[in-house]
């Protein structure tokens, strides 16, 4: 197995592929370790000192660092541990999990509207920098979002949010006045 690594816009976050599907379909943020009961992958790596993040996408996993460490010693350690998860054929997940950005029955309009354009617009951009956006809700013309993965907390994510994101639902749905990052 060859695990492939790419850095991300966060410099304390490094994306890993491991040349499979990982969630197959979509995502799963882990901010501490706590939170990881239901991913034994996730929780192997919180194993790793150093680690305190790790979000899970469909073909990759990005894990966030503290400052106290460095990559160059990290990676060995985070590559043997997702290889061998792999290799060993041990869940990803313990359960299933749902997607927040699917577009129910009872979303009006507008809502569609919004989570059709971050799946098919944003949703594809931000993955290939080892994040995901997922969608809170539209109120009185303001779209509610967190950014989740390498996205949280990289220096450029406000900008992401506002002049691209905003700009760009702005521009497709009048309605939109606003896009807010929920944290």
């Amino acid at each position: 197995m060859f695990i492939q690594t790419e850095e991300t816009p966060n410099p304390a976050t490094l994306k890993f592929l491991p040349g499979r599907d990982v969630l197959g379909r979509g995502t799963a943020d882990f901010p501490e370790a706590a939170m990881a009961a239901r991913s034994p992958l996730a929780q192997r790596l919180f194993e790793v000192e150093g680690v305190t993040r790790v979000f899970l996408g469909s073909d990759f996993v990005t894990v966030t660092k503290d400052g106290g460490h460095d990559w160059y010693l990290l990676k060995p350690s985070i590559l043997g541990v997702i290889m061998e998860h792999f290799t060993a054929g041990r869940p990803v997940l313990l359960e299933e999990h749902t997607d927040d950005n699917a577009i129910a029955e009872d979303d009006d309009e507008v809502v569609a509207q919004i989570k059709e354009l971050l799946d098919t617009r944003v949703r594809p951009a931000v993955a290939q920098d080892g994040g995901d956006i997922t969608f809170h809700g539209f109120d009185q013309g303001i779209v509610y979002l967190t950014m989740k993965g390498a996205c949280a907390g990289c220096p450029s994510s406000t900008a992401t949010l506002k002049a691209g994101i905003e700009n760009m639902l702005r521009h497709y749905i009048p309605e939109v006045v606003e896009v807010r990052q929920i944290r």
